[in-house]
């Protein structure tokens, strides 16, 4: 019998081989299904055999971001140019063979900048550490890509973080499945499924063991979409994208490296001669969708020095879980100044959504101290 190796080579090629079309989209997609479940099971040997020593990194700050590219980039220049981090540089290969952290300062949120050792091909495979690198890279809240002239090839490192479970600015699909021991397998959809029709999306199920249970799809989604949410390891990222050493290009080049970098609305820097970098951190900051609420104790003022960073989107209820226990154990209401108010001094429940720059008075129960700071 095949080793594992084997079997994941031997399909890469039949789906290498195969020509994409309506007639074969389905048998593609089986094919893709059976490679995701042998991958996780070469995962699984991986962890098993304990696939070498990973890179140790503690989380601070409101957010991680971290910075992907090819070896001699100029990872670690940019890391030292904006932030306090001391990261060794040179103009040779691996230069950085740890994770080294630094921290960005952003409209009062502290972002963690991490410099990871450049990704090779194969990464995803176990080469030049890469299984360790790309797990750090499966924690982070952004990705900053980083090219240069001379290594332009993003779609080869976005493949490397596809080969690990990373999805690249995209959404989890709305799918809901539900295991369970017997019954057989029922699937249902509120919208037209166009990709998954006639029997696909059980197919697919089955791939995976998947034999009793229920799936139910709430959106259009695709064979792929489906492998992600059965394969149940996909982690969901963001990422922006800087041209290092942009200084070396000229505007002729800068144009033909445009068209496969678009989508990425990519930002010229050189983080040796300090250009550009401060649109970089802006994008950085604004890719992180941060919003400032400012705590307002009843009686006195905000302190606008010190505000709490959440994201768009939060509510009352992530803004109580920083907060002292206290006052989420006897909230009773918050009074709203700011752009979320439809007037001010609203009362509102946790469900409310902040904006940025609300001010928040928290209302406590009769009896508790009536303290929001």
């Amino acid at each position: 019998m095949s080793s594992l190796e084997e079997q994941i080579a031997a399909i890469e090629e039949e789906i290498r081989n195969t020509a994409y079309n309506k007639a074969t989209q389905l048998h593609i997609g089986r094919l893709r299904a059976k490679l995701a479940v042998l991958r996780l099971e070469r995962e699984t040997r991986a962890k098993g055999k304990g696939a070498g020593a990973g890179y140790g990194v503690r989380k601070s700050g409101n957010a991680t971001v971290g910075i992907v590219g090819y070896p001699s980039v100029g990872k670690s220049t940019l890391l030292n140019r904006i932030t306090a981090a001391e990261s060794e540089t040179g103009a040779y290969d691996f230069t950085t063979l740890s994770i080294i952290p630094g921290m960005l300062r952003w409209g009062g949120a502290s972002i963690q900048i991490l410099d990871m050792p450049g990704l090779v091909p194969g990464a995803a495979k176990g080469r030049g550490r890469g299984r360790e690198v790309l797990s750090v890279v499966r924690s982070v809240d952004l990705i900053l890509f980083l090219i240069d002239p001379e290594h332009t090839n993003l779609r080869a490192l976005v493949t490397e973080l596809e080969g690990a479970g990373v999805r690249i600015n995209q959404r989890p699909p709305k799918i809901v499945v539900q295991r369970s021991d017997r019954g057989g397998l029922t699937i249902s959809s509120t919208v037209r499924l166009t990709h998954l029709a006639g029997g696909a999306a059980g197919q697919i199920a089955r791939e995976f063991g998947f034999h009793n249970g229920q799936i139910v799809f709430r959106e259009d989604a695709t064979i792929d979409q489906l492998i992600d949410v059965l394969a149940g390891n996909r982690v969901y990222v963001s990422a922006i994208l800087a041209v290092n050493k942009s200084e070396l290009l000229s505007p002729p080049e800068r144009a033909r490296l445009l068209p496969e970098l678009k989508p990425y609305d990519p930002i010229f820097v050189s983080a040796q001669n300090r250009t550009g970098l401060d649109e970089l951190v802006e994008r950085i900051g604004g890719a992180l969708r941060f919003i400032r609420i400012y705590v307002k104790p009843p009686g006195r003022p905000a302190d606008k020095n010190e505000p709490v960073i959440l994201r768009r989107g939060d509510s009352v209820t992530e803004l109580l879980r920083r907060l002292p226990q206290e006052l989420e154990r006897t909230f009773r209401a918050a009074q709203i100044w700011g752009p979320s108010a439809r007037f001010p001094g609203q009362t509102v429940g946790r469900d409310h959504v902040l904006a940025d720059e609300d001010v928040v008075t928290v209302v406590v129960a009769r009896g508790s101290a009536r303290a929001a700071g």
